[in-house]
């Protein structure tokens, strides 16, 4: 099985696909996945294992990292293009998420006012209150949006507790406009059953609920790296440029990651 770690709270800088020059921020544990999803083709492994025996870096543990990360890399001549909420799990349910982004932009302006705050979400939790202000405060707020068969999340995403995909798409409808959708496209078999969303069944709904949320852009992609489950493949070029094509024609922005 797959299983990438990420260090905690800070990581990298890596370079991202989609965003640039990244330098992570990690508010799960260093040894193990804390995630309210816990999907098959996820580069962190299936949740539990391993089962994480360290605790979620505290508010203070995040700010103090960071700025120290900030201050080596501006003394390098290095700029990161991206301070981006990623890891081991689902950054927004650390219990101080809101004031870590606060203390996050704060130390954005301060020492590298060219990079974007990013939250890569799986939008689990993405209507409650307080996570909702703190995403709108961020620069690219990119939430997960799969497909909006309930059947094909209960495969592959897998949550963790009850999940709607009518609440989630009204929790993403409420940032009007300041999202970006994020969708893995793939093929292949787990547990003896289909998992590909590249057909008409699952792309048609998919894109009017992309028509209903009206994000300013979305992002799709494929497989990149080793996932837990093995049979899974990826999506082909051709299958990703026709989808995206689609979205640009209904006038939202659309990039593509092979």
């Amino acid at each position: 099985m797959a299983t990438v770690l990420y260090p905690s709270p800070i990581f990298g800088p890596v370079h991202s696909r989609r965003l640039g020059i990244s330098l992570g921020i990690n508010l799960m544990p260093a040894d193990g996945k804390l995630c309210s999803f816990d999907c098959i083709y996820c580069e962190c492994g299936f949740n539990g294992q391993p089962v994480p025996k360290l605790p979620r870096p505290t508010r203070e543990e995040v700010r103090t990292a960071l700025e120290a990360k900030l201050r080596e890399m501006a003394a390098d001549g290095q700029r990161p293009d991206v301070l981006t909420f990623a890891g081991n799990g689902e950054p927004t349910l650390h219990p101080d998420f809101p004031a870590i982004i606060a203390d996050t932009i704060a130390l954005r302006d301060a020492l590298c006012p060219q990079a974007k705050v990013s939250v890569l979400s799986n939008a689990t939790v993405a209507g409650r209150p307080k996570v909702r202000e703190a995403l709108l405060r961020v620069d690219n707020n990119i939430q997960k949006l799969d497909t909006v068969s309930a059947d094909f999340i209960g495969r592959v995403c897998r949550p963790a507790t009850a999940y709607s995909v009518e609440r989630t798409v009204e929790a993403l409808c409420a940032f009007e406009g300041h999202v970006i959708i994020q969708t893995m496209f793939l093929r292949g078999i787990f547990e003896g059953k289909s998992v590909e969303n590249v057909g008409e069944n699952y792309v048609g709904p998919w894109l009017e609920a992309v028509r209903r949320i009206a994000p300013q852009s979305v992002m799709i992609y494929t497989i990149d790296r080793e996932t837990p489950a093995h049979e899974l493949l990826k999506a082909t070029p051709a299958e990703l440029d026709a989808i995206a094509e689609r979205v640009r024609q209904m006038g939202i922005a659309c990039s593509v990651a092979y």
